[in-house]
């Protein structure tokens, strides 16, 4: 008998206006921000590996119809934390250099600016509790491993693997005391190709013990050496997550749901 499953929920589809509140720099090329508004009151996102798109309109999002929202550029994102009385909703960005409207938005935009949230239009939940994890990924996933993390029992095992620009310390990352933490510096000229050697090298002994729940997301190119890994460790697939998250090259590109 397994200890755990994924099951998937299906939600409606809602558009939301919202502003700007606050930002705060965890790293030089890493923000947090805060939207808030009244259409985020009962915003909810069940599964830690959600997807909102947010859209940039460059005008009153409040002022336009969904089509015109729509028709924005835009980009999607796991929401971080919200609060569904109060209408707020936090999310984190990766800066890639001057590429990319939402990164230049979270960096750039004044306090008050609109954008649209539309989302999440399904949830992928864990029901049960697995008996160990694996948690890995870059930066753009590290608002789902921190959801994951958030959601493990005080004396979860398991082991967690971050490729980043920093140390890791400037993330501000906490784990259960049976869950190891390891930081990867990330050669900008290959991202991905860190964190798919470290999965590469994992072995038998390493893996965590029992019904192991799995989650790897990074660039694209991290989905080959992630399945390769489920494979040398007897992991159910289909009890697993493994996405590229962004795709070196297009910007457009977003994940499988």
């Amino acid at each position: 008998m397994t200890a755990f499953s994924l099951a998937r929920r299906p939600k409606e589809l809602v558009f939301r206006a919202a502003r700007l509140a606050e930002r705060r720099f965890l790293a030089a090329d890493y923000v947090r921000v805060r939207l808030e508004g009244e259409a985020l009151r009962g915003f909810d996102s069940p599964g830690a590996d959600d997807h909102i798109r947010v859209f940039f309109p460059g005008a009153d999002a409040a002022a336009l119809s969904v089509d015109e929202l729509r028709a924005a550029p835009s980009r999607e994102y796991t929401p971080l934390a919200w609060d569904a009385a109060a209408g707020t909703l936090d999310l984190e960005f990766l800066v890639h250099g001057d590429e990319g409207i939402a990164g230049r938005w979270a960096v750039d935009a004044a306090i008050g600016d609109s954008v649209g949230v539309g989302g999440p239009r399904g949830s992928l939940v864990i029901e049960g509790e697995p008996e160990g994890w694996l948690l890995a990924g870059d930066e753009t996933a590290l608002p789902a491993i921190r959801r994951h993390i958030g959601g493990m029992p005080r004396g979860a095992r398991g082991l967690v693997v971050i490729e980043a620009s920093g140390a890791g310390t400037e993330y501000e990352l906490e784990t259960p005391e049976g869950v190891r933490i390891e930081w990867l510096r990330r050669d900008a000229t290959a991202p991905a190709a860190a964190l798919a050697a470290r999965l590469g090298a994992l072995t038998g002994d390493e893996r965590p013990a029992g019904d192991v729940f799995a989650f790897v997301a990074a660039e694209q190119a991290i989905v080959k050496p992630g399945r390769e890994l489920l494979a040398r460790w007897g992991l159910d697939a289909e009890r697993a997550v493994i996405k590229g998250y962004w795709r070196r090259g297009d910007a457009g590109y977003h994940a499988p749901h």
